[in-house]
């Protein structure tokens, strides 16, 4: 089952980021809680976690794309999932 990694609340009066940098590609596995991308507003860097363990199976927004809250910026699937497709 994939899961959706979205843009977190950024702040007061903050609604919109810049992807900074991946710090997983795809294919990766990666553990719960572990840090997959970095944002940077106008005020703040800031670390989006996955929220469960899994491997990255898609990036939606590359770096250097400006996204708004709760936009899509990835794909978790299952942990092992992008590996066997391949």
């Amino acid at each position: 089952m994939a899961t959706e990694i979205k843009v977190p609340t950024l702040g007061e009066s903050v609604s919109e980021a810049t992807v900074a940098r991946w710090l997983k590609k795809v294919g990766d596995a990666v553990a719960a809680d572990e840090a997959l991308v970095e944002l940077e507003t106008d005020k703040v860097t800031l670390e989006v976690n996955a929220p469960s363990a899994g491997t990255l199976a898609e990036i939606v927004a590359a770096d250097g794309a400006n996204v708004g809250v709760g936009a899509l910026l990835g794909v978790l699937g299952e942990a092992g999932a992008a590996m066997a497709a391949e």
